[in-house]
């Protein structure tokens, strides 16, 4: 059943208890509204013993390094983020929200967030009928229905991260109302949970009008995944595939054949000059050895972006592709330049999203990591797209001078 989300105009005041437990940071506050002495009565804390609940689902672990994206299994969302020589990771995300869950409202505050579950119609008369676990990114809320519990909701991907210890629970009137503190005050949630709706809209406050380049061995991928990040963030799309064709007036194919990879690269490399200075594009460009993007010494002007690195591969687990990503670093594979990696078992256009996602959710992680990425691409772009990046030298640094500003080169 499709949830309907209201955002809610209006917190309206409410008393609140607080209680820890060893066992758990979440707590329970009955209440209810129509009475004071109800309100006496039904205003209760209390915390839950592991032993009286009903086994549930371990929490999925966050992956160490690297996870593989499976484009046949689009729940499973997985992708590696670089910074220089090193990889972070990013979490598969589940989700569960169950066919009696009619709605829900959401409310971002300025230091927290607060989801309101309506709870009508289920006679939850105790307290000790609802179970909350709120732990780092994930939400887990289970109501006891005729003597076992069942799930309302249950995600290991919030938007962003919260502090759970400082999680408040309560009843209001028939209504469920968690209050969640974020780990980040400054970041505005569009929604409870991460998903494409809340990261096209979540990356406009992040992104800053950065562009977006897709690298990668598939020209036909590159162009798929950046349209649909472009029609997603409301970003122009462009491929430089379409480009060189429309100044060439003649297929990349043809072209090839007539001249060699060496006059497509250089062409596709001006072009990357010219696009550079543009904002709120996602350029996709040529896969493979015949792109500019397979040259590691044509990424002068790919640094004025974000970019996404899409890697296929044949690896069947994430051990085996962590040991992929690392050695296409060490052997200085010109896509290993990207910020981001998203490891791709197999190719489904069906599931272009998915693999959208999961580019945005990694580029979310990314800035999240060093806010001030976006204002050090403006800064490098006004600086002349001069190869410097990451480590941006002073003005009137001259590229030519042969001092190696690579990425492989600290400060």
């Amino acid at each position: 059943m499709k949830r309907h989300k209201q955002i809610v105009e209006e917190n309206n005041p409410r008393s609140k208890s607080r209680h820890t437990s060893s066992s758990t940071s979440v707590v329970a506050i009955r209440r209810r509204r129509s009475s004071p002495h109800h309100l006496q009565r039904l205003r209760c804390v209390n915390t839950f013993q592991p032993s009286s609940l009903p086994h549930l689902p371990g929490r999925k672990r966050a992956i160490t390094n690297l996870s593989l994206l499976t484009t046949t299994t689009p729940s499973r969302v997985g992708c590696c983020r670089r910074s220089k020589t090193s990889l972070l990771p990013c979490v598969s995300s589940s989700q569960s929200f169950p066919v009696t869950l009619n709605d829900y409202q959401f409310l971002d505050g300025s230091t927290e967030v607060e989801l309101r579950l309506q709870l009508g119609g289920r006679n939850i008369t105790n307290s000790r009928d609802i179970f909350v676990d709120a732990n780092g990114s994930s939400l887990t809320i289970k109501v006891r229905l005729s003597g076992s519990f069942v799930t309302l909701m249950e995600t290991n991907q919030l938007f962003d991260k919260i502090k759970p210890a400082e999680t408040i629970w309560y009843i209001d009137e028939d209504q469920l109302v968690i209050n969640l503190k974020k780990h980040d005050p400054d970041l505005k949630w569009p929604d409870i949970v991460e998903s494409w709706e809340s990261l096209t809209m979540g990356s406009m406050q992040l992104l800053k009008g950065t562009s977006i380049y897709i690298v990668g061995d598939s020209t036909e991928i590159n162009q798929k995944v950046a349209q649909e990040l472009a029609v997603g963030l409301g970003y122009t799309p462009l491929t430089t595939k379409e480009l060189l064709e429309v100044v060439a007036k003649q297929s990349v194919d043809s072209w090839l054949l007539a001249e060699g990879s060496e006059s497509v690269v250089e062409a596709e490399s001006a072009i990357l000059q010219s696009l550079s200075s543009h904002a709120r594009a996602v350029i996709a460009t040529l896969g493979g050895q015949h792109g500019a993007a397979g040259r590691a010494q044509k990424w002068r002007h790919l640094y004025a972006g974000f970019t996404i690195w899409l890697s296929q591969t044949d690896a069947t687990d994430e051990g085996s592709a962590k040991e992929e990503a690392r050695s296409h670093i060490q052997d200085r594979v010109a896509y290993s330049n990207a910020d981001i990696v998203v490891k791709l078992q197999g190719w489904d256009s069906d599931h272009v999203k998915t693999v959208a996602q999961a580019c945005l959710s990694a580029l979310k992680q990314l800035v999240l990591s060093d806010k001030k990425l976006p204002g050090k691409k403006s800064l490098y772009i006004r600086l002349g797209c001069r190869g410097d990046w990451p480590n941006i030298k002073p003005p009137g640094w001259d590229p030519s001078a042969g001092v190696d500003a690579s990425p492989g080169s600290s400060h």
